[in-house]
């Protein structure tokens, strides 16, 4: 299965925020986890599709993972 990584963030007032590396300017937010990735799927999908419209290229999904290191 290929598709874009998406990096959830919780922003200061505890609401999460979502971006993909691989399209920028594609972003979403919500006050909860889960609603930030309904979002964002959404809004790849949109995203994807206007570039298409508009004669655009598609970025290839380059990213592999997003994974969590923990600080030293």
């Amino acid at each position: 299965m290929s598709g874009y990584v998406v990096v959830v963030e919780r922003d200061e007032a505890g609401g999460f925020s979502s971006w993909s590396p691989d399209l920028p300017g594609c972003v979403a937010a919500a006050s909860d986890y889960d609603e930030c990735l309904r979002l964002m799927t959404e809004a790849i999908s949109m995203h994807v599709e206007g570039l298409r419209a508009d004669g655009d290229p598609v970025p290839p999904a380059t990213a592999m993972a997003a994974v969590i290191v923990p600080a030293a």
